[in-house]
């Protein structure tokens, strides 16, 4: 894994365009097209399927303004890491670095991974999830061959990336601009083409009563109902936004290269604001083209979830089932090169502070880090092969969450401890939009502990795993002994 290292320092190439596409294709991997099925099972009618989207976009752009002041004060690698370990101490960025390497980044490039060979499989049927496509089996587990080729995508983009950052941000900007074409494209033709007033006004006839929809065991059909009241709300809305979350995570990931920024202090805020506000406009327009061609159920009882495919056959017929397999494809082919391309900065900057493999910490002669992007590539894979991508989702969201409140918190902080510090961009709305934001995040991680407890005690498990590795760090004396380097 070993590179020659001709080069201590990271080239700025990057600017707004290249920051905003990183933003947005990041964010848009399979989820838009597939959770808005598990949101409404969750919470039952068309007013809150929104209500959710809206909520999780709010939450989105309040938590990237507040990243903007941030970038601003620390622009440098590796992006939320710094900014927790300047604001408390370095156990509390060890301890989110880990997590991000355990689980939050390689998890998410395994589930996305994955995911684009799902689709693939529409055009090359071994690549389905099937018993008849198994490659190994030992016991209960099992090895598909759409998990090796998730494996070949990974190693693919992540060999792109070690070639320098030309490439991986040619790939990012081609990429994602298609797929924002792409799903602009499907909504209008959606509203266009497939929708029906009657479907609408069925979907909104009753659409502030939640109540929790019950599937057949096929999946086919509603076979019952249950309603939702008082404090079971939060809960069904927590439950419901775990996708939503999923879905809009990763926005964070241009903080990570700002060492290759250009004008890093004015164009990661930017680029985290432009990119945010696109993508909250095209997943909330594309709930509201379901709604408008579909029946609530049918979003809700969608085959195997695939809630843009089932609105793609009423667009387009048929054949709309391999349009939206092509978009995905894109979509995930992009989302995975923007999580590669940013993860390995974080493992780079831990590696710094000597926090992390020594050998992460240098940069190979293409003034990237070679080393860290092929550690990321080993634990993903492994994620991919260890079939509990699923599981791992629902432990990135409360996890992903509860350190973006942390970080937002240290906004208030940092503008005690460093008020001198240069802030060439404040908070937008600051206090009110960043308290907005913890006090959701809060809410969102408590009822999610009570709404589905066992993925949520396993993400705090594995953040607390890595107490034990960070005094084995510091015992080596490699750790910095306070917040500043």
């Amino acid at each position: 894994m070993a590179e020659t290292t001709k080069t201590t320092h990271f080239k700025p190439t990057l600017g707004l365009l290249d920051g905003t596409m990183i933003v947005a294709g990041s964010m848009i991997g399979s989820g838009i097209f597939i959770v808005s099925a598990d949101i409404t099972r969750n919470v039952g009618s068309a007013g809150w399927l929104i209500f959710v989207w809206l909520i999780t976009g709010f939450m989105t752009l309040s938590a990237a303004v507040s990243y903007g002041e941030l970038s601003g004060m620390y622009p440098k690698a590796g992006g939320q890491y710094v900014y927790l370990k300047e604001a408390y101490n370095p156990l509390t960025g060890f301890l989110y670095g880990w997590s991000f390497f355990a689980v939050i980044q390689t998890g998410t490039i395994a589930a996305v991974g994955v995911a684009f060979s799902k689709f693939a499989g529409y055009f090359f049927p071994p690549l389905e999830l099937k018993d008849e496509n198994v490659v190994f089996m030992l016991g209960s587990w099992k090895i598909y061959w759409a998990q090796l080729v998730s494996i070949v995508l990974i190693v693919f983009l992540t060999w792109v990336n070690t070639r320098g950052i030309d490439g991986g941000k040619w790939i990012q900007r081609i990429f994602t601009f298609t797929k924002l074409f792409s799903l602009f494209g499907l909504i209008i033709l959606g509203l266009l083409l497939a929708a029906s007033s009657e479907v609408w006004k069925h979907n909104w006839a009753d659409a502030w009563n939640m109540h929790r929809l019950t599937a057949s065991a096929d999946g086919g059909s509603i076979t019952g109902s249950s309603p939702i009241v008082g404090i079971g709300v939060l809960g069904a809305i927590a439950a419901a936004m775990t996708g939503s979350i999923f879905s809009s995570d990763a926005w964070n990931n241009v903080t990570f290269i700002a060492g290759e920024m250009k004008n890093p202090k004015r164009n990661i805020g930017l680029s985290l604001f432009l990119g945010t506000l696109i993508i909250t406009v095209i997943y909330v327009s594309a709930n509201l083209m379901y709604l408008s061609v579909m029946p609530l159920d049918r979003i809700a009882t969608a085959p195997q979830d695939r809630v843009a495919v089932a609105a793609a056959k009423d667009i387009f017929g048929f054949g709309g089932t391999y349009v939206i397999a092509v978009m995905i494809m894109i979509s995930t082919f992009g989302c995975n090169n923007g999580l590669i391309l940013a993860g390995a900065r974080v493992y780079y900057t831990m590696a710094q502070d000597g926090l992390f493999f020594r050998e992460a910490g240098k940069l190979n002669k293409n003034s990237v880090p070679g080393w860290a992007l092929w550690a990321q590539c080993v634990v993903a894979g492994i994620l991919c092969l260890s079939g509990k991508y699923g599981d791992l989702l629902d432990m990135i969201a409360f996890v992903a969450v509860a350190f973006y409140a942390l970080t937002v918190l240290g906004i208030f902080i940092l503008r005690r401890k460093q008020p001198q510090l240069e802030r060439p961009y404040k908070a937008f709305g600051y206090p009110v939009l960043p308290v907005i934001y913890i006090i959701l995040a809060i809410v969102f991680c408590v009822a999610l502990i009570i709404q589905k407890p066992t993925y949520s005690t396993w993400g705090l498990i594995i953040v607390l795993a890595g107490i034990p590795l960070y005094y084995l760090a510091a015992g080596a004396g490699r750790a910095p002994k306070t917040g500043g380097r």
